[in-house]
C-alpha cells in the first residue's frame, strides 16, 4: 500500500518559515537535491495545500521546459509536472495545472481510496493546515524532517499547540554534508512497510 510521505524542511528550534514566510536559511546541496529527486521519482501524486499548489504551479511547470535550468532542476521539474496533483481546498479556487485535481477536506475515508488508486507514495510538501489535519487524523505514515543546523527563533512552527504530544519512531538519520540531517520517522504504532530508498 502506498504511504503518506510528509517532507519537511525544518529548523532546529521547530520552525519550517519565518514569521512572512522566509526560506532564505534553506541549505541546499547536492545531497539534498538528490534527496529531492529521489523522493519523487518514486511517488504517485503530491498532496498540496491550494497557497502551496499555486506557488508550485507558477514556478515549477516553466521550469521543466526552461532548457536555461540545470539538468538536475529540470528533470525534477519535469517529474513534478508529470505526477498527480492532489489539492485540498474547500474553495475549490485553485491555480490551473495540468494533472490536479481538487478534494474539499481531508477525509479518512476519501484518503484510503486516494491511496488505493495511487501508483506510488503519496508526498505532502509544505501547506501546515494539510499536514496538521492528516496528523491530527493519524493518517501520515512517514516522516522526512531535514533539520537544518540554526535557531531561526521566530517562524511558522511545524505544529500548534492544543493536541496532545504524539511519539514517533526513528527509521533513519542521514546527515547531509552541508550539516543538514535527514531524519526520518514513522508514527508510534504505525504499521511497517518499506522504507524510501536513500542513496
Amino acid at each position: 500500500m502506498p504511504k503518506i510521505v510528509v517532507s519537511m524542511w525544518i529548523t532546529l528550534d521547530g520552525f519550517v518559515a519565518g514569521p512572512d514566510d522566509e526560506m532564505d536559511w534553506l541549505l541546499a546541496d547536492d545531497q539534498l537535491q538528490r534527496y529531492e529527486r529521489d523522493l519523487v521519482e518514486s511517488a504517485g501524486s503530491l498532496m498540496l495545500g491550494r497557497v502551496t499548489h499555486a506557488d508550485f504551479a507558477g514556478y515549477w511547470p516553466v521550469a521543466a521546459r526552461n532548457p536555461d535550468e540545470p539538468a538536475a532542476v529540470r528533470g525534477y521539474a519535469q517529474r513534478l509536472d508529470a505526477l498527480e496533483k492532489i489539492v485540498v481546498s474547500a474553495s475549490g479556487n485553485i491555480a490551473d495545472w495540468r494533472g490536479t485535481r481538487r478534494i474539499a477536506r481531508i477525509d479518512p475515508d476519501e484518503i484510503a481510496e486516494i491511496k488505493r488508486e495511487s501508483g506510488g507514495d503519496i508526498v505532502v510538501y509544505g501547506s501546515l493546515a494539510v499536514i496538521r489535519s492528516l496528523a491530527d487524523l493519524r493518517l501520515i505514515d512517514e516522516i522526512h524532517l531535514l533539520v537544518h543546523p540554526l535557531f531561526l527563533r521566530q517562524g511558522k512552527a511545524l505544529f500548534d499547540g492544543g493536541r496532545p504530544p504524539a511519539r514517533l519512531d526513528l527509521v533513519s538519520a542521514e546527515p547531509f554534508e552541508s550539516g543538514v540531517v535527514l531524519m526520518t520517522y514513522r508514527p508510534r504504532g504505525a504499521a511497517t512497510g518499506r522504507s524510501t530508498p536513500r542513496n
